[in-house]
């Protein structure tokens, strides 16, 4: 368990500085340089991604579990995680509707999907995991609308406000890919993975 703690920590430390430390991340930003910022920064995330896998791999099984979910349970988490993934495809899709209202469907996907694994996995080692990831989007979520906030104010006090392009094709075809995406985990992607089945 201290591993994935660990992990989480050192993975979630270094996405939280915008959270909880913007005038020391542009200071540090402003010192190292881009470059020497996003190295350090990419180094600690893939240190704390792979020890967070690893941990959450050697104590998964063996953590007691705190409540059994019921069958439709697991229903209701994979209707969560087709709507986690078309998030996810919307974060990377340009000119797409669903960005441009939603600003961060990036962070609101992790959201929905730590949210969506919370509800369908009972034991200690998911509560860590998928906790600390619910909350980190939430207090994430949270701290990028306050920052959207403040610019467009800002733009709009100056004259500058843009207004994102969007079109309906860009948008579908983001949906079209979540679906897509959702329907091979659903089937056998997600045993190929991570050796369980989402319905159990």
């Amino acid at each position: 368990m201290a591993l994935l703690i660990l992990g989480l920590v050192l993975f979630l430390g270094a996405h939280s500085t915008r959270i909880f430390a913007e005038n020391w991340r542009q200071g540090v930003l402003e010192r190292l340089g881009e470059k020497a910022y996003k190295g350090v920064y990419t180094l600690v995330s893939l240190l704390g991604f792979g020890l967070l896998i690893y941990g959450f791999d050697q104590v998964r099984w063996d953590s007691p579990a705190l409540w059994m979910p019921p069958v439709w349970v697991k229903h209701v988490a994979a209707l969560l995680m087709l709507l986690s993934l078309v998030l996810l495809a919307c974060a990377h899709a340009p000119r797409n509707a669903i960005k441009a209202k939603l600003h961060h469907p990036m962070v609101l996907s992790v959201k929905v999907w730590a949210l969506a694994h919370l509800l369908a996995n009972p034991r200690v080692a998911d509560v860590v995991l998928f906790g600390a990831f619910l909350l980190w989007s939430v207090l994430d979520f949270r701290a990028a609308r306050k920052r959207d906030r403040l610019a467009a104010a800002a733009s709009e006090e100056a004259g500058t406000l843009v207004v994102p392009e969007v079109s309906a094709a860009a948008t579908w075809r983001a949906v079209g890919i979540g679906v897509v995406v959702w329907s091979i985990l659903l089937s056998h992607g997600h045993v190929w993975l991570f050796g369980v089945s989402p319905l159990g």
